[in-house]
């Protein structure tokens, strides 16, 4: 009997030794003698303890924050730009054997990208082509750490920071822009205005006593509040008529 606990603890303690766990969203890369020997799947796997190593691979989606980084823009303008790219292992092989630290490798290359691409735009393009700009990141990453068994699956462009300087000179010019649009509007309604008025004077001569009336309309409208003083001029026509009516009379 005492031996028979001997062996079961001998044999548990081995066990312990023995036994590694892959969870279910990771897979192992085994090394025997130090030489690749294959892919460990998720679940409860034999690694020899001395002749047998791995590394456990997180498979799962990734997200990593590349920090503000300062570029000079095609046009002379430095901002400041930062941007969150995520993206899994493809290959887990590759991403051990291939790059020492594929997480601090393609956080670098990703830096490196971003400057080169807001270096070969203009403040203009970088505005407001934000995703197109991102794309490109998206792609040149995504190309050149394909051999490190990467996928990148996007990238977005988080802020833009500009300096104070350039921030005020943008708010006139958009200022500036606004007035613009609002003094075309407004001799854009004075255009219409005044064809308005020019058709309309044009029917009222085309048609006897239609200014008379009008006229007398306008006094009528203007008479309502008392506290007006009204002077009004009348067409020498109708004068004589009422002269001679009350000459008449």
């Amino acid at each position: 009997m005492p031996q028979l606990l001997i062996i079961i603890g001998v044999l548990i303690v081995l066990a312990i030794l023995v036994i590694r766990q892959v969870n279910q969203y990771q897979l192992g890369v085994k090394f025997t003698m130090g030489r690749y020997s294959g892919i460990m799947n998720p679940g409860w796997r034999i690694v020899i303890p001395v002749f047998q190593s791995y590394r456990k691979v997180d498979m799962r989606v990734r997200a990593v924050d590349v920090p503000d980084q300062n570029a000079i823009t095609r046009d002379n303008v430095s901002v400041a730009v930062n941007a969150v790219i995520y993206y899994k292992v493809s290959s887990a092989e590759k991403a051990i054997l291939e790059v020492e630290d594929f997480v601090y490798a393609i956080s670098q290359y990703a830096q490196t990208t971003m400057r080169n691409i807001v270096g070969e735009v203009s403040l203009d393009e970088l505005l407001a082509s934000r995703e197109k700009i991102a794309n490109r990141i998206k792609e040149i990453v995504d190309k050149e750490t394909d051999p490190w068994g990467l996928k990148v699956g996007n990238v977005e462009l988080k802020d833009i920071k500009l300096p104070e300087a350039m921030e005020r000179t943008i708010a006139k010019q958009a200022e500036a822009e606004r007035e613009k649009r609002a003094v075309i509007i407004t001799s854009e309604g004075e255009l219409a205005s005044a064809k308005n008025m020019a058709d309309a004077a044009a029917i009222l001569s085309a048609s006897p006593g239609a200014l008379h009336l009008r006229t007398l309309q306008s006094i009528n409208d203007i008479s309502s509040d008392q506290s007006n003083t009204v002077v009004f001029t009348l067409p020498l026509e109708t004068l004589k008529a009422i002269t001679g009516f009350f000459k008449k009379e």
